[in-house]
């Protein structure tokens, strides 16, 4: 693999925004990580996650992609069934093939939601080679 940093354009400052409405299979409790019918950790940190992958997005060829390796995420407020959530990820660092973002998610309220995700860059068929 080439140089991440410059050549594939994947340089601190990439970012994207997702959103979503949440629904009964987002809750807590579809999710099996609680009892109420709020929106679950586990559902907000994965569109936290798909926001890093789109800011990503067309950067890194085909051979390759990234693969989440660390999640250090504040989930701050609850958030009812119907409420559109938006989760925004900005590359702040790149260290050789580690990645790291931070990540925001909002309501119309404001912050639900706060952390850092770090990715790496992984060769896409040795990666898959491996599984078992």
């Amino acid at each position: 693999m080439t140089s991440i940093g410059g050549i594939f354009g994947v340089e601190p400052g990439l970012s994207a925004k997702v959103s979503m409405v949440t629904d009964e299979l987002d809750t807590a409790q579809a999710f099996r990580s609680g009892d109420v019918p709020v929106l679950s950790s586990p559902r907000l940190i994965a569109l936290c996650e798909e926001a890093t992958v789109k800011a990503l997005s067309g950067r890194i060829p085909e051979e390759n992609t990234s693969v989440g390796i660390r999640i250090q995420f504040d989930h701050t407020a609850g958030v009812k069934i119907g409420t559109q959530v938006t989760a925004e990820a900005t590359l702040k660092q790149v260290h050789g093939k580690r990645l790291t973002f931070t990540v925001t998610a909002t309501d119309e309220g404001g912050l639900v939601g706060a952390g850092v995700i770090t990715r790496v860059i992984i060769d896409r068929k040795s990666f898959l080679s491996k599984i078992k």
